[in-house]
């Protein structure tokens, strides 16, 4: 064979060996970027958190699962705010300056929808609303899934009846139940288990702000589907241990490049993030 040959056919070799182990990776490369992206208060790195702005926001940055925060309202209304007090995230001390400590639940729904809730972020955002738990069910619709956290609910006595009651009359929720696009999380265990008990039906997910101990997890994995810790608080160990009671681990708030990839490598199930544009194009890349 002339000599030309044999150098072509040593590249065609080579070629040949590099696409059949590009073929071999294929599977696990798939497998490390098969987490959810969950924007945490919607995309509230880049809008006013828990805003409808906020959930498009997260819908146009292909966001798998919205997540949110419900408190309740002096009437009995269910709202998407994080903290128990207003004032954080609205102009709530200049509209009625009368009233600190300004908790959400000495307010009414009525006196909460006065309340600009977008321009302590930037003013493009002036005259964002604090949405109902309906409108934010009925923004994520069928273009997500829903991860829902009442807060502090030991300051709502009855609060998981009333959560209950409000999303089972909402289609939006009844079809992502069905779907299996919901899950409710709380840092209050007990709490989250009375909810269980009423709601067997509902998937739900346990926070935690330390690393839960091997018990924990296996009691978990009695009642619960989910166990969500911080990520600064875990090691790999921890997801290996998750998965080994056949629960998935989703883990927040994930905000940095160096973070996104550890939890992925760590083959979390869900990473929470601020930022669900960055974390989808990390997984887009690979």
């Amino acid at each position: 064979m002339p000599r030309t040959a044999h150098a072509l056919s040593a590249v065609l070799a080579v070629l040949v060996s590099l696409l059949a182990a590009l073929a071999l990776a294929t599977p696990a490369v798939a497998a490390e970027t098969t987490v959810d992206v969950i924007a945490h208060r919607g995309s509230s790195g880049a809008a006013p958190e828990n805003t409808l702005t906020a959930v498009r926001l997260a819908i146009a940055h292909r966001t798998d699962v919205v997540e949110n925060d419900i408190q309740r309202t002096r009437d009995g209304e269910l709202v998407i705010v994080h903290d128990t007090t207003l004032t954080r995230t609205t102009d709530v001390e200049q509209v009625f300056p009368e009233r600190a400590p300004w908790n959400v639940r000495d307010f009414t729904l009525a006196e909460i929808k006065q309340l600009d809730a977008g321009s302590w972020f930037a003013p493009e955002f002036a005259g964002e609303r604090v949405p109902t738990l309906a409108e934010w069910v009925n923004a994520v619709g069928r273009r997500a899934g829903m991860l829902l956290e009442p807060k502090s609910p030991e300051l709502y006595p009855g609060i998981e009846t009333d959560l209950d009651k409000e999303l089972r009359s909402l289609p939006a929720f009844n079809r992502a139940l069905m779907a299996g696009r919901v899950v409710v999380q709380s840092f209050d265990h007990v709490w989250l288990r009375a909810y269980k008990d009423l709601a067997p039906d509902v998937p739900v997910g346990l926070l935690y702000s330390n690393k839960p101990t091997e018990a924990a997890i296996a009691a978990a994995a009695t009642w619960a589907q989910q166990v969500n810790p911080s990520l600064g608080a875990i090691d790999q160990a921890t997801v290996e241990q998750v998965h080994a009671h056949d629960m998935e681990i989703h883990v927040w708030t994930v905000n940095t490049g160096t973070a996104m990839y550890r939890a992925i490598d760590w083959q979390v199930d869900g990473i929470i993030t601020d930022y669900p544009q960055v974390l989808r194009d990390i997984l887009r890349r690979g």
